[in-house]
């Protein structure tokens, strides 16, 4: 239903198990024509180094039909909402994935979060804001979807969340959910693969997304154009590569 996946890691991550090529391999027996590589940002205790964010020009952007994004999953790191992708990281990436990860900035409470996740898309480097709905983390989530809505930043419905990661975020999600449907926001979609297998797997998504009744022409995974003219309309260029997808 779904051809783009948002959010996956590969053994840069070294807490994943996958490649480059596993991934290209399992997007051509799956369908998915446009997928993005998410590693960790550097302030992550295993995360890859500045040099793999910065070296990441030298992939082809298109291998047997798929099209390949640079990206990376950034630490929202504090109150103020810095992020650990900055200065010539952040035009090396396609676009930036952030949230928060407890070896960062661990949990504090509701008011903080909500500040710090606020902050991170005020500040206008932020495309997606991922796993909004972990319970380690409680937000205001109207608050969060109206400034995710004002910002143009699409809050992440993450597959994970609901199998072995981030455990008890259901409620959250579907709130979240619900909250962005009313603020005429964006979702972004992430299957956060962390080995080739569970790419694409958005079965827990797409069961949310019908029991909220979220409207499908606000879903950025819908197509490879949809998320690139999403990135072009916060600022991006064009990837002319991608044209054909």
């Amino acid at each position: 239903m779904f051809p783009v996946d948002l959010h996956m890691h590969t053994v840069a991550s070294t807490h994943a198990y996958s490649t480059l090529h596993d991934y290209i391999a399992e997007a051509q027996q799956k369908g998915i024509r446009l997928f993005a590589i998410t590693d960790h940002g550097p302030d992550m205790a295993d995360a890859p180094h500045y040099w793999h964010f910065m070296n990441m020009s030298v992939w082809p952007r298109v291998i047997n039909g798929v099209g390949i994004l640079r990206s990376i999953e950034a630490n929202i790191k504090n109150r103020q909402g810095d992020i650990d992708c900055t200065g010539p990281m952040l035009t090396a990436v396609d676009f930036v994935i952030a949230g928060f990860h407890e070896p960062v900035m661990p949990p504090v409470d509701k008011e903080t979060h909500t500040e710090a996740m606020i902050a991170a898309m005020a500040a206008g480097e932020v495309h997606i804001i991922s796993h909004p709905g972990n319970p380690r983390y409680p937000v205001d989530i109207p608050a969060v979807a109206a400034a995710a809505a004002k910002y143009q930043v699409a809050l992440e419905l993450n597959n994970s969340s609901f199998t072995h990661s981030r455990v008890g975020s259901e409620a959250n999600c579907r709130a979240i959910v619900a909250a962005v449907k009313e603020a005429g926001g964006w979702l972004a979609l992430g299957s956060d693969s962390h080995i080739a297998y569970a790419m694409g797997g958005f079965e827990h998504c797409e069961r949310i997304l019908q029991e909220v009744g979220f409207p499908p022409e606000r879903i950025l995974n819908v197509s490879p154009q949809r998320f690139l003219r999403f990135l072009q309309q916060r600022g991006r260029a064009a990837i002319a590569e991608f044209s054909e997808l």
